[in-house]
């Protein structure tokens, strides 16, 4: 199956955009973006795993979740919860951090995250809104690389995944 996977980059509203079709439902597709167990099973990419040390999808809640290299070096995110529609759509305040939330002081950047689902026939359509601070943290962002890719990858881990539960469901 050909799923749509859109990533654009908007300089003059320092946003990025991501559109992603999944072959699921929406009830599954949510969960797998709203619950830790799930978002550890399919984050990241080749050789990378994702941990998660709290999550409290509430609004005013948070996400602590760290990415993990290969040689066990953990690069910590938070996102905190603003507003949460449920099955619609949740909206975040995204930063780098230290392993207690703490914000980063070598890292640069954080975001305005709006994160909504459709559903369709057998196909969720997934669109993340990403709102940098300025155009200069957006390229800082940017330049890093790897974003595009690493999101790509992770996308296709969790195609995998979903497939496993669909199986597991179909059963």
């Amino acid at each position: 199956m050909n799923l749509l996977f859109d990533f654009t980059v908007d300089k003059a509203t320092n946003t990025i955009c991501i559109t992603r079709e999944f072959a699921a439902d929406l009830d599954l597709v949510w969960e797998v973006f709203t619950k830790a167990e799930m978002l550890d099973q399919w984050m990241g990419f080749k050789g990378f795993r994702a941990y998660t040390k709290e999550l409290d999808f509430q609004e005013g809640g948070r996400w602590l979740h760290a990415m993990i290299t290969p040689e066990n070096v953990a690069f910590w995110s938070l996102a905190e919860f603003i507003k949460i529609d449920p099955k619609s759509s949740f909206t975040t305040r995204n930063s780098f951090c230290d392993e207690n939330g703490n914000p980063s002081t070598t890292n640069f950047t954080s975001s305005l995250t709006e994160t909504s689902f459709k559903a369709g026939t057998g196909i969720t359509t997934v669109q993340i809104v990403k709102k940098m601070e300025s155009l200069e943290q957006l390229e800082k962002f940017i330049a890093n690389g790897g974003f595009k890719e690493g999101t790509a990858a992770g996308y296709a881990n969790l195609d995998k995944f979903l497939l496993t539960l669909v199986t597991k469901t179909n059963s």
